[in-house]
C-alpha cells in the first residue's frame, strides 16, 4: 500500500484513539487483530417504510461477509431517506429533494467524523444515488455505488399494473370514473416485491448514472430486486472495493468532466429522469469538476440518438431493458459518442467494459444508426423567462407540438390551478404559470404532477401549456409542460414578474422559453412577492436559507471557489431565502 494510501483510520496502539477504539470495539466482538485492516462503511439507507427499502437489511450481512473475506473491517451506518410515494405527505411534498442533501451530511458526519477509510453505499430509491455520489465526491475515499434493484410489478408479472400506473389512475380517478374498487385492485397488485419503482424513472436513470461515471462495477444497473445479478454485483463490488482501497482509487479520480459528459450523453440516449439534470449538477459540484450540467444537456439533445424507448417514455418494460444488456449495452452503442479512455472504479476503463457488452438487439435497444428519434426526450430551454435554464420532459417518439405562444394565466398553489381548470376559468391557447414553489419559494422545490394531471385529465394536453418553477415526475408529457424554471420567482427571476395575459412563447426546437414583453416594462413592475401561507420551520428552513440554486445542483452552501456558483445573484438569493 502506497503512502497516500496508508489507513487514515489506524492510530498508534498505545495512543488515546487507539486504546478507546480498541476498548468500543471490543465491546461489539472485534478482536484487536482485526483492527488494523481497512475500516469500511456500508452506508444503508433502510426503513420500514417503503418497498424501495426493503430488501436493503437482507443485503448488508451478505455484503459484510464478502468485504471481511476481502481483507475488510465493516461497518453499517445508516442515514436519513425519503420515499416520493410515502414521505411526500408532509409539507406538501418540500421534504423530498432536501432529503437529498441531507443524506450527504449524515454520510459525512458519520465517516468524517469516524475517519473511515471507504465508503459501499446501498443505492436504492431517487435521492439515494445522487446523495451517495455526492457525499463520495466531498470525502474523496474510496467508494462504490451498488444499484440494490427495482420491484417485481404486476405489470411485468401478469400484465396488470405497476406504481406508475397507480400514481397516474389515481390522479385521474375524479375525471375517468374508475370505479373504486377497480383503484384499490391496482394498487394491491402493483407491487409484487422489494425494490425501486420498475421504470425508467428517477431511481433506475441514477443507478445507470452511478455504472457510466465508473462509480459502480460492470453491469450493475439496472437490475431486478433479489436477482442473482443483484447478488453477483454483491459480491464483485465487495471486492472491487477492497482493491480500490490497495490501489488508492478514489472518487475524485472516476468523476471527472469527461465521466460527467457520458453520463449527460447515456441519460439523452435512453431519455432519463429529467432530474438526472440536477442531480449531475450538484455530483459535480460536490467532486469539485468544474462543469455546466445544464448547458451539456442543451447543446448535446440534438446530437445524441434515441435507443432505447422504455416506460414512462415508451412501451418496453424495464426488465426487457435489462435483458437486451442494459447500461453496459448502451455504452457499447454509444462509444462513436463517449469518453472510452474515461477511468472507473475498478480501474478498466469505460471502453474496457464497453467492449465486453452484448450489442443492441434492435428491438428494445437500437443502434445509434437505427434510433427510435433523433429529437431529444430531455429538453433544456433558456430565454428571456428562463435565463439560467428550464426542461422539458417529451415522449418517444415525439409527436409534437414543439411552438406554443400564449397569454399567462397566473397562480401560486397547485389548487388554484386544479381548481380553475375544473371551473373552465382555463381556456385552450393558454399558458398556466405556477409559481413560488421553487428551492426557496417552496422551500424545496414543491411537486405539481397533480396539476399536470388534471390538464390531461380535461383533455387539455397539447392545447394548453404550462410553465412553472417548480418540479414534476418524470412522466413524459404529451404536451408542453416547462418545469424547473431558473431564477425562480423567489430569487428575483423573470417568472415573477409576469402579470395575467403577458405572452409566453415556448420554441422546443430552438429551446426556448420567452415572454414576449418589453423589458423595460418588465423591470419597472415591483419585484414577487411570496404569497402568505402557512410557516414551514425546522429543517426546511435552514434548506432555504442555504440552498444554492439549480445551475449549482441545488446543493447546500457556498462551495467556496467555484466558478459556476459564484455567477450566482447573491442580493437575489439572500432577499428570496429571508422571505
Amino acid at each position: 500500500m502506497n503512502e497516500r494510501a496508508a489507513l487514515r483510520s489506524n492510530f498508534p496502539p498505545d495512543s488515546m484513539r487507539g486504546l478507546t477504539r480498541r476498548a468500543e470495539w471490543a465491546s461489539l466482538g472485534i478482536p484487536a487483530s482485526e483492527l488494523s485492516k481497512p475500516k469500511v462503511a456500508i452506508v444503508n439507507a433502510s426503513n420500514d417504510l417503503a418497498a424501495c427499502y426493503a430488501h436493503l437489511d437482507d443485503i448488508v450481512p451478505v455484503l459484510k461477509e464478502h468485504l471481511r473475506e476481502a481483507g475488510a473491517l465493516p461497518f453499517e451506518i445508516r442515514t436519513s431517506v425519503a420515499s416520493d410515494f410515502i414521505t411526500s405527505v408532509g409539507k406538501a411534498g418540500r421534504y423530498i429533494l432536501p432529503t437529498r442533501d441531507l443524506m450527504v451530511q449524515d454520510i459525512e458526519v458519520v465517516v468524517e467524523g469516524a475517519q473511515l477509510d471507504a465508503m459501499i453505499c446501498l443505492s436504492s430509491c431517487d435521492k439515494t444515488t445522487p446523495a451517495h455520489l455526492m457525499a463520495a465526491g466531498r470525502l474523496n475515499v474510496p467508494t462504490i455505488i451498488v444499484p440494490c434493484g427495482y420491484q417485481h410489478s404486476g405489470l411485468a408479472d401478469h400484465g396488470g399494473a405497476d406504481i406508475e400506473d397507480v400514481f397516474l389512475n389515481s390522479s385521474f380517478h375524479a375525471y375517468s370514473g374508475t370505479s373504486q374498487s377497480e383503484m384499490e385492485r391496482m394498487a394491491d397488485e402493483a407491487i409484487l416485491g422489494p425494490g425501486v419503482c420498475s421504470g425508467l424513472a428517477t431511481a433506475n436513470s441514477m443507478h445507470i448514472v452511478a455504472e457510466v461515471l465508473g462509480m459502480a462495477v460492470a453491469g450493475a444497473a439496472p437490475v431486478r430486486a433479489t436477482s442473482d445479478r443483484m447478488w453477483d454485483s454483491v459480491r464483485r463490488s465487495a471486492y472491487a472495493l477492497v482493491e480500490a482501497i490497495h490501489r488508492d482509487i478514489r472518487p475524485r479520480d472516476v468523476i471527472t468532466g469527461s465521466s460527467i459528459r457520458n453520463a449527460v450523453v447515456t441519460m439523452l440516449a435512453i431519455g432519463g429522469s429529467i432530474n438526472t439534470i440536477k442531480h449531475l449538477q450538484a455530483i459535480a459540484i460536490e467532486a469539485g469538476v468544474e462543469v455546466d450540467v445544464w448547458e451539456l444537456y442543451r447543446s448535446l439533445g440534438r446530437e445524441i440518438p434515441l435507443i432505447a424507448s422504455v416506460r414512462p417514455n415508451g412501451p418496453a418494460l424495464i426488465e426487457e431493458f435489462e435483458d437486451a444488456g442494459g447500461a453496459a449495452t448502451i455504452q457499447r452503442e454509444l462509444l462513436p459518442y463517449l469518453d472510452a479512455d474515461a477511468p472507473t472504479v475498478t480501474g478498466d476503463t469505460i471502453g474496457e467494459r464497453a467492449a465486453t457488452a452484448p450489442t443492441a438487439d434492435g428491438t428494445v435497444i437500437r443502434s445509434v444508426a437505427d434510433p427510435f428519434a433523433t429529437t431529444p426526450s430531455i429538453v433544456v430551454v433558456k430565454g428571456t423567462l428562463a435565463e439560467e435554464g428550464a426542461v422539458v420532459k417529451r415522449p418517444i417518439p415525439d409527436p409534437g407540438p414543439y411552438v406554443f405562444t400564449g397569454p399567462a394565466k397566473i397562480f401560486h398553489t397547485r389548487e388554484e390551478g386544479i381548481e380553475a381548470i375544473a371551473n373552465g376559468t382555463i381556456r385552450e391557447g393558454d399558458v398556466i404559470v405556477l409559481r413560488g414553489v421553487g428551492l426557496v419559494g417552496g422551500p424545496g422545490m414543491g411537486f405539481v404532477s397533480a396539476l399536470i394531471f388534471a390538464i390531461t385529465a380535461a383533455g387539455l394536453a397539447g392545447k394548453v401549456a404550462m410553465v412553472t418553477d417548480g418540479q414534476f415526475s418524470g412522466l413524459a408529457n404529451t404536451g408542453i409542460v416547462v418545469g424547473e424554471v431558473s431564477p425562480e420567482a423567489a430569487t428575483g427571476g423573470t417568472i415573477g414578474l409576469l402579470e395575467d395575459d403577458d405572452r409566453i412563447r415556448i420554441d422546443l426546437a430552438e429551446g426556448r422559453v420567452d415572454v414576449l414583453v418589453d423589458p423595460e416594462t418588465l423591470a419597472a413592475r415591483p419585484p414577487f412577492v411570496p404569497v402568505a401561507g402557512a410557516e414551514i420551520g425546522g429543517y426546511l428552513d435552514v434548506y432555504r436559507a442555504a440552498v444554492q440554486p439549480l445551475a449549482c445542483g441545488a446543493v447546500l452552501c457556498d462551495r467556496k471557489g467555484t466558478p459556476l456558483c459564484s455567477r450566482r445573484d447573491e442580493d437575489a438569493h439572500v432577499k428570496g431565502a429571508a422571505r
